[in-house]
C-alpha cells in the first residue's frame, strides 16, 4: 500500500494550502497540466470578474485577465523549462480601473504525495508601489527639466551679461553684478584724473572713405585704445563718435598720485601704439595715417548714475571733464597736454616741458598746461610691452592685441611654412647641382 493511499487527498492539498488562506496575495494551486484545484479568498477578491475558476486552465484564466500573449508565452516557457516563473509587471484593469500586479509561480514536488506535484504561485497587488513609482518618475523628470529650464535661463543670463559687459567699463559692471554697487549712493564727489582724446580730422576721413572701411578703422582703434585703458586701470566712461573720455580714481583708487600716474602711463602706450598701426590703417584708407590727441587734468568731480528712469549712465560731469576736453583740442599731432594740477602729482616721475599759458572756454583765468614727454626711468619705460618689430630681415606688427596667443601661434605657422619652403628651394638647387 502506498502512503499517500492512507491519506484523503482533498485533505492533504487543503493542508498544503493552509498557509496561503490568510496570505495578502491572490495565491493558486494548480496540477501538473495546469488545471486549478484551489485558490485562497483573495484570489476571489482581486478578481472577481473571474467567478469559479476550479479546474480552470491557468493560461485560460491569465488569458481571461486580458494578459497579454506574450507574456503568457513567457510564462508557459518558463514553467516549464525552469520550473519556475517570475514576471514583476502585470497590468489588469478590474472594476475599469487598471492595477498592477507581480505573477511568481514555481513547480512543487513530494515524493510521498504525487498529487501534491504541481503548480504554486500568487499574484502580488502592486498597484500603489507602481502609482508612487510614476509619481517618483515625474517628479524626477519635471525636476530633470526644471534643471534644464534653469540651464538655459542660466546660459541666456550669461549670454546677456556678456553682451552687456561691452557697454560698461569692467569695473563699473564688476561693481553692479557683485552687489557692491548701491543705487542709493550712486552720486559722489572724488579727485580724479580725467583724460580726453580725439583723432585729428577724423570727421574728413568719415565723410570720404566707405562705411566698411571707415568702421574698419575705428573699430580697430577703438579696441586697441580700450585695451590699453582697461590695462592701466582706467574707467573707460564713453566713447563720443572717435573721442574717448576716461578716469582714474573711481570705482577703485590706488591714490591721487598714483591715479594720474597710471593715465600718463596709458597716454603714452596709446600714442606708441597708434605709431605701430599707421601703416596698417594706411592700407584702409586712412592715407594720411590717424593722429592724436590728448589732454590730461585732475580735480574734484561728481561722478555716478546719471540719466532718466528709461535709461541711466555711469560718468563723471564736473570742470576737470571740460578742461580736460579743452587742452587735447589745443595739443599739437600725436601729444598730450596735461594741467598744473596733474603736473604737480606726476613731475617728479615723467619728463614734461611748459607748453604755456591757456585761458580755455569756459574759463576765467589761466592755467599753466605742460607738454608730457616720458618717464625718467629707463626701466618703466623697458617694461612697455612691444607689439611691433623692426628687424634688418623683417618687420612684424600685431595688428589686434586682444589675442596675442594667436598672434604668435600664425608667426610660427608662418615660421613653419617658410621653413618647408626654404628646404624645398635647398633640395631643387642641389639636384640641379
Amino acid at each position: 500500500m502506498r502512503i499517500e493511499d492512507l491519506f484523503n487527498q482533498t485533505n492533504i492539498i487543503d493542508l498544503s494550502f493552509f498557509n496561503f488562506r490568510n496570505a495578502v496575495t491572490a495565491a493558486y494551486y494548480a496540477n501538473e497540466d495546469f488545471q486549478i484545484l484551489k485558490v485562497n479568498d483573495n484570489f476571489k477578491t482581486f478578481f472577481p470578474v473571474l467567478g469559479n475558476v476550479s479546474h480552470a486552465y491557468f493560461p485560460d484564466v491569465l488569458s481571461q485577465l486580458g494578459v497579454s500573449g506574450e507574456q503568457i508565452e513567457l510564462w508557459e516557457k518558463s514553467i516549464c523549462k525552469d520550473g519556475r516563473v517570475l514576471i514583476p509587471k502585470i497590468e489588469i484593469r478590474i472594476d475599469g480601473k487598471p492595477r498592477i500586479f507581480s505573477l511568481l509561480s514555481t513547480r512543487t514536488s513530494d515524493p510521498s504525495f504525487p498529487y501534491l506535484n504541481g503548480i504554486q504561485g500568487q499574484f502580488i497587488d502592486r498597484t500603489d508601489e507602481w502609482t508612487l513609482r510614476r509619481e517618483r518618475e515625474a517628479l524626477l523628470e519635471e525636476k530633470i527639466r526644471d534643471r534644464e529650464i534653469i540651464e538655459e535661463k542660466s546660459r541666456q543670463l550669461e549670454e546677456l551679461a556678456t553682451r552687456l559687459a561691452k557697454y560698461l567699463s569692467p569695473q563699473i559692471y564688476e561693481s553692479i553684478f557683485s552687489g557692491r554697487h548701491d543705487p542709493s549712493e550712486a552720486i559722489k564727489r572724488r579727485n580724479l584724473t580725467i583724460f580726453f582724446s580725439d583723432l585729428e580730422r577724423f570727421t574728413d576721413l568719415s565723410d570720404t572713405l566707405e562705411p566698411e572701411r571707415l568702421a574698419s578703422i575705428i573699430n580697430s582703434y577703438l579696441s586697441e585704445m580700450s585695451s590699453i585703458a582697461l590695462e592701466c586701470g582706467g574707467t573707460i566712461d564713453k566713447f563720443v563718435g572717435d573721442a574717448i573720455l576716461v578716469f582714474f580714481g573711481d570705482p577703485e583708487t590706488e591714490g591721487e598720485e598714483a591715479d594720474a600716474l597710471k593715465a600718463i602711463e596709458m597716454s603714452i602706450r596709446m600714442k606708441q601704439r597708434v605709431a605701430e598701426l599707421q601703416s596698417y590703417w594706411k592700407k584702409l584708407g586712412a592715407v594720411n595715417g590717424l593722429h592724436l590727441r590728448m589732454g590730461v587734468t585732475t580735480g574734484f568731480c561728481t561722478v555716478g548714475n546719471f540719466g532718466s528712469e528709461q535709461m541711466m549712465e555711469y560718468t563723471v560731469l564736473g570742470s576737470p571733464v571740460n578742461l580736460a576736453s579743452r587742452l587735447q583740442s589745443a595739443a599739437p599731432r600725436d601729444s598730450l597736454l596735461v594741467s598744473e594740477d596733474t603736473y604737480n602729482l606726476i613731475h617728479e616721475h615723467v619728463d614734461c616741458e611748459f607748453f604755456d599759458d591757456l585761458t580755455p572756454k569756459g574759463f576765467v583765468r589761466p592755467i599753466k598746461v605742460y607738454k608730457v614727454l616720458d618717464f625718467h626711468s629707463e626701466e618703466h619705460r623697458a617694461r612697455r610691452r612691444r607689439l611691433s618689430h623692426t628687424g634688418d630681415h623683417i618687420e612684424v606688427n600685431v595688428i589686434d592685441s586682444s589675442n596675442i596667443r594667436a598672434a604668435i601661434e600664425e608667426l610660427r605657422r608662418i615660421q613653419t611654412e617658410f621653413e618647408a619652403q626654404y628646404a624645398e628651394t635647398e633640395e631643387d638647387a642641389a639636384t640641379e647641382a
